[in-house]
């Protein structure tokens, strides 16, 4: 009778890898069934020590001095062995993700062979260490860069970052003195793995620690720019005002943070076609300054906490609020309230307009703040996430588009 392990996968698929960054480690077991102990003649990679894999078997590294192989491996019967698959992948030379494959064999010593792929995307990137932007410069690359350590913008320099996908390390981000412009940009943590099988650690907050604009920063603009999954958005600290935007962003997403989606200290700030989304702190704090909205989606539906912010928090705490004006914008969340303040008192200015939005905050008749409001409240037939495409809350995935039949079509980004 010829006898066969029990392997219960035929393909093992990791997720995309940068190159020459190490993979998180997968496993599977291998069983034997029958009632006599088996041995293994060897166990092998295909490819030898070429494509990167490394593999151990019951704590025995497959020997890349012996051709990526381990021998006389014995599993008793009713038995079993667990194998641990990592993957460093070489560099592939191109600007696209390229299919890395290699058999891992099982030989028995009936001569029966058994095999199982072992399968992943390798991806080649510019790796940055603690880079520091002293003059201006422009950043257009294919190919993604993974920072680690912060990425500084000196004053007076401009970093310029075109059609390009910057991945942060854990506790890596950007902290900018002079200024940023961005256009067809992304800017995510560098974990391409899953935590579960169902969940990427793309969809986990809190991967890398977003933009700082300090108060020696201006002239940033972002354009069709993504930042996701990051520790805070996008930090603009205080500064004096005069006519000139320190920050405009176009068309931008800032998603899924694990503090403010972007924070506004006393500064002169435009956003137009915005979606700020699902954050632990509030999508959106005016704290003080002059801010314009122009068309922008604020959806707070931060899943990992009931204990989450604001959409919109508006304040003259720690500056005078001398201008605020919201337009054509969605304003909602899981809450009955989701528009928020605090005013100091008499004296200091707090001065603000919402006009032709959907706002998520019991309905008030004051003409003077609210002109062409829809007053959505939980009672609506559509409300809440019932506005938009998608609300995953099972997986993690979002798509603020809205349903044709919303009450809000025409108003947000979309």
């Amino acid at each position: 009778m010829i006898r066969f392990l029990q392997v219960p996968v035929d393909t093992l698929k990791l997720d995309t890898v940068f190159s020459r960054t190490p993979s998180s480690t997968y496993s599977f077991w291998v069983y034997n069934r029958h009632d006599d102990g088996i041995r293994l003649q060897s166990v092998r990679l295909r490819r030898g020590n070429q494509s990167g894999y490394r593999v151990n078997v019951d704590g025995i590294y497959l020997d890349n001095a012996n051709g990526a192989q381990t021998n006389d491996v014995e599993i008793r019967k009713k038995d079993s062995v667990l194998v641990f698959v990592e993957l460093t992948a070489p560099e592939v030379y191109k600007d696209t993700p390229t299919l890395l494959e290699d058999d891992l064999l099982f030989l028995l010593e009936s001569g029966t062979e058994q095999k199982v792929l072992l399968q992943a995307w390798a991806w080649d990137a510019i790796k940055l260490y603690s880079p520091v932007i002293e003059k201006d410069s422009v950043i257009a690359s294919r190919v993604p860069y993974i920072i680690y350590g912060d990425m500084t913008i000196k004053e007076g320099a401009k970093l310029t970052i075109r059609n390009t996908s910057l991945y942060f390390h854990a506790g890596s981000g950007l902290e900018v003195y002079g200024s940023l412009n961005t256009e067809n940009c992304l800017m995510r943590g560098d974990r391409l793995d899953r935590m579960f099988s169902y969940l990427p650690y793309d969809r986990i907050s809190g991967q890398w620690k977003g933009i700082h604009l300090y108060a020696s920063s201006k002239g940033n603009l972002l354009i069709d720019t993504e930042i996701r999954n990051p520790e805070y958005g996008i930090i603009c600290d205080s500064a004096s005002i005069d006519d000139a935007y320190r920050l405009r962003m176009l068309r931008c997403i800032v998603h899924n943070c694990k503090g403010a989606g972007v924070e506004l200290n006393q500064t002169y700030a435009l956003l137009e076609n915005c979606q700020l989304t699902n954050t632990l702190g509030d999508c959106l704090k005016v704290s003080g300054g002059h801010a314009e909205i122009q068309y922008c989606t604020i959806a707070q539906f931060y899943p990992f906490s009931a204990n989450r912010g604001a959409a919109l928090y508006l304040t003259n705490q720690y500056a005078p609020l001398e201008r605020f004006i919201c337009e054509g914008s969605i304003i909602t969340g899981y809450e009955e309230d989701v528009v928020m303040g605090s005013q100091k008192g008499e004296g200091v200015a707090f001065n603000y307009s919402f006009n032709n939005c959907l706002l998520r905050t019991p309905k008030v008749d004051d003409a003077e703040h609210y002109n062409d409001i829809i007053w959505e409240s939980m009672n609506d037939s559509i409300q809440g996430t019932k506005h938009f495409v998608t609300i995953d809350e099972e997986n993690l995935y979002y798509d603020f588009h809205l349903v044709p039949e919303s009450p809000a079509v025409g108003l947000g980004c979309y």
